[in-house]
């Protein structure tokens, strides 16, 4: 070779190179953002944090007391409320300066969703700013906390002696407030929530003045020990009073569960939030359609296993498939290289290689179970399965619930390309936006097991069961859980109706309920499944089987997007006009 020849390879090269990123450059730019939207939404971002850390009273290992509810995490402290009601007005004010018209589409998107999220923090820290307000007589001691902690974030020397003097002051108020509290019979629940944040906050204030100056300042040291004692021993008992005003009454079903039905308006608020322009009446209607769509399916494919129409007879062999004990690891892992290969097989969507490397496996334990009870997903697989401490009844639902069939329909759910490769890659796309919501999450994981069906993933009558059984599972979420926020049905009608009416083990079911009504799952949760579900799945409909994107395509697009309401996600892909007051109206929901 020449030596002239190697510059000119050396140019060749670097020509190719930069011809390549052009092309992959070309390929982002398609949906780029611009800068302002990113820039400010991250500027939100940070000054948020900064501020609740710096309102959020310290703990003594240096860390972040609990504090606040919602989105706003203000609750209690009305300081907090009241900087945190100011930031986001700033933010209103700066983000209504922008020209909307002249943002690229993406951003007119993140101008959308930055607003919405902006006005539903000021109306909700103005809830709470008037919920402070409604039990605020119960506190009339709180100034001779907080005033103690605001001196402590600047290292302010107090007076110890009367700092000690108030506290003891303090301690007296909590007493005689005990008695009058004793005498009410019952209270408002939101007012008995208020309050309980309320108590933790001034405890966790009162704990970062003691933990700062204990040990350090001699008079501290010597006046104050035995008050503060005495004073927090004194809130845990005021809050531990308030906790039994709302359970006065309450009439708990044989379930034992007790969850907090939010109400019609609650729920036609939080649609209209997550742009579903459904009612909660329609919401069922369309489980109602899909549950006949299924249960026709369930009995073609009982016929076929030669069980006629007793459909329930099929499931109860497909459940008795289960592994032998110390089996279903390895049971999981063969279900993912199935899953796996048939996404490469059909070329659906780019797995990125690491992605397929570093997720990882566990298993849950009993407890965890009650809550769970099937497996889960996400950054790693979570197994459930018996173990030695489980009862003989609790091991078979439990190893019945988690046979092959069911396991097989819904690794891709959890894994790649559902909540594994959604996690890897938020973390590696549009990381600015924060649009968190369940239809995108979960809508995006069920997608994958309505596209699978259309694409003849299941094997036979027994995978078609299993994929039947996890379908009407999410129709029967819409159908328990909005009936029990509208007041219409218990826990217990929710547990028997899974088992009557999906086939569930009785253990699994309450588990199912149990998760539903008192984890820490919003109220549209598990109707997002299935309902997001089908807003992929309709979009889906619309672009790729409109012959406008490969499947490829439309996934890779998705999936890059990071999380985002699905009609907004429609909204970018289709180039849809928006206006800076944009309200959901994407009807899309057309049937079986």
């Amino acid at each position: 070779m020449s030596k002239t020849s190697v510059p000119r390879l050396i140019g060749l090269f670097l020509l190719m190179k930069v011809s390549c990123c052009q092309i992959f450059a070309q390929e982002i730019l398609d949906y780029a953002p611009c800068n302002e939207i990113p820039a400010l939404m991250q500027e939100f971002t940070a000054d948020y944090g900064a501020l609740v850390r710096f309102y959020t009273p310290s703990t003594g290992s240096g860390g972040q007391a609990a504090g606040g509810r919602g989105t706003s995490n203000t609750g209690g402290s009305p300081e907090r409320t009241g900087r945190l009601l100011k930031l986001y007005d700033g933010y209103l004010k700066r983000l209504g300066a922008l020209d909307f018209n002249a943002l690229p589409q993406e951003c007119k998107v993140d101008y959308i969703l930055f607003k919405r999220d902006l006005n539903d923090r000021l109306s909700r820290a103005k809830e709470e700013a008037n919920a402070y307000e409604r039990v605020k007589t119960w506190f009339p001691f709180s100034k001779r906390i907080y005033s103690y902690n605001k001196d402590r974030r600047r290292g302010l020397r107090p007076d110890a002696a009367q700092l000690a003097k108030d506290w003891n002051q303090a301690t007296k108020e909590i007493e005689s407030l005990t008695n009058k509290l004793k005498a009410t019979e019952v209270l408002d629940k939101e007012d008995v929530d208020e309050s309980l944040l309320v108590i933790n906050d001034l405890r966790n204030a009162a704990s970062s003045v003691y933990e700062f100056y204990n040990g350090y300042d001699p008079l501290f040291t010597w006046w104050v020990p035995a008050t503060y004692t005495k004073l927090d021993s004194s809130m845990n008992n005021y809050a531990r009073l308030f906790r039994q005003k709302t359970e006065k009454g309450k009439e708990v079903d044989k379930s034992g569960i007790v969850g907090n039905p939010v109400g019609r308006d609650e729920l036609a608020r939080q649609l209209q939030f997550e742009f579903i322009p459904y009612s909660p009446d329609e919401l069922v209607d369309i489980a109602n359609k899909e549950f006949a769509w299924c249960d026709a399916e369930m009995l073609r494919a009982s016929r076929e296993m030669g069980f006629g129409d007793d459909w329930h007879a099929a499931l109860e062999k497909v459940k008795n498939t289960y592994v032998e004990p110390g089996e279903q690891p390895e049971m999981i892992y063969g279900l993912y290289k199935e899953s796996i290969d048939f996404l490469k097989e059909h070329d659906l969507i780019t797995v990125p290689p690491l992605a397929e490397e570093v997720w990882g496996m566990y298993m849950l334990s009993p407890e965890a179970q009650k809550v769970s009870p099937f497996f889960l997903g996400g950054t790693n697989i979570m197994i459930s399965y018996p173990t030695n401490t489980m009862d003989y009844d609790d091991r078979m639902m439990s190893m019945r619930g988690n046979n092959p069939h069911f396991s097989r329909s819904t690794v891709h759910h959890e894994l790649i390309a559902g909540h594994n490769l959604q996690g890897f890659m938020n973390a590696r796309h549009r990381t600015y936006r924060n649009f968190r919501t369940p239809f995108w999450t979960e809508g995006w994981a069920l997608y994958w097991e309505l596209l699978l069906w259309d694409l003849n993933f299941p094997k036979g009558p027994e995978d078609r069961i299993g994929m039947l059984f996890w379908h009407m599972h999410r129709c029967a979420r819409i159908i328990f859980s909005l009936n029990y926020h509208l007041g219409k049905w218990t826990p217990q009608q929710c547990i028997d109706f899974l088992v009557d009416r999906v086939g569930f083990e009785r253990a699994n079911a309450e588990g199912e309920v149990r998760r539903s009504f008192i984890g820490s799952y919003p109220p549209l949760y598990q109707l997002a499944y299935l309902t997001g579900g089908r807003q992929f799945y309709a979009l889906h409909k619309e672009l790729v089987g409109g012959g406008k994107m490969t499947d490829k395509a439309f996934h890779d697009k998705v999936i890059s997007l990071n999380a985002m309401p699905v009609e907004m996600v429609r909204a970018i892909l289709t180039d849809q006009k928006l206006n800076k007051d944009f309200k959901t109206n994407w009807r899309f929901y057309d049937g079986k």
